[in-house]
């Protein structure tokens, strides 16, 4: 009797943890998962394509401000893009271009059609349309075999966010790369980087476990 009553206890505890787990994640960032990122990258796309893609998950730029990138916005030799104006805050900032996005981006500018005016363009316009770009992405996830994810354009932004902290970037140089005026948006990002978590928590914990922790915690109750 008393196994079944812990039992019931346990299940019921389970229940309201997971709801409340799950509402704290639907109001993250959603970030593509790093199998996932490696599948689409993987899979070969036609050169604009695949820029296009590269460009977002390197940069963090937003979907509207790649479509309105022009070929002088873009300086090869310093690897960097001027955002003219950012989507939310109308501040310009710079972002820089990877290996793989520079390369990418350093062949479209020789094949495009140089009397267009914006970067990326469409047959019958001067500027790609926002639906145009997404049907781009979702062409591609299904090649990738990706369809089932549901993964967004914007899951880019969110995802180079996401392994920039994971890979040790500090808040603060992120914020300057996404364009972020608060520095409390940016800070949604770190909740989902486990890696860096783990890895502050381990190394902290290695001082602790070699004793190496010294004076007093007598004041920390005024924290």
């Amino acid at each position: 009797m008393e196994r079944a009553n812990r039992k019931k206890f346990w299940q019921k505890q389970s229940f309201k943890s997971n709801a409340y787990g799950n509402a704290i994640w639907k109001s993250l960032p959603r970030s593509m998962e790093p199998d996932d990122v490696r599948k689409l990258l993987k899979k070969r796309h036609n050169l604009r394509d695949k820029c296009i893609i590269l460009i977002l998950l390197r940069t963090g730029i937003r979907i509207c401000e790649l479509l309105a990138l022009k070929p002088q916005d873009i300086n090869l030799k310093n690897r960097m893009a001027i955002i003219q104006s950012s989507a939310k805050t109308g501040v310009g900032r710079i972002v820089y271009l990877s290996d793989d996005a520079y390369k990418a981006l350093n062949n479209w500018i020789k094949q495009r059609d140089s009397r267009k005016k914006f970067l990326f363009y469409s047959r019958s316009r001067e500027n790609m349309s926002y639906e145009t770009a997404r049907s781009i992405f979702i062409k591609c996830l299904k090649r990738s075999g990706l369809s089932e994810k549901n993964y967004t354009l914007h899951c880019l932004r969110h995802t180079f966010a996401s392994e920039l902290l994971s890979a040790g970037m500090q808040l603060e140089s992120l914020q300057l790369l996404m364009g972020h005026s608060n520095i409390e948006v940016t800070r949604r990002y770190a909740r989902l980087t486990n890696n860096s978590l783990a890895n502050d928590y381990f190394k902290s914990m290695a001082i602790i476990e070699r004793g190496e922790i010294n004076g007093t915690y007598r004041h920390y109750n005024q924290i």
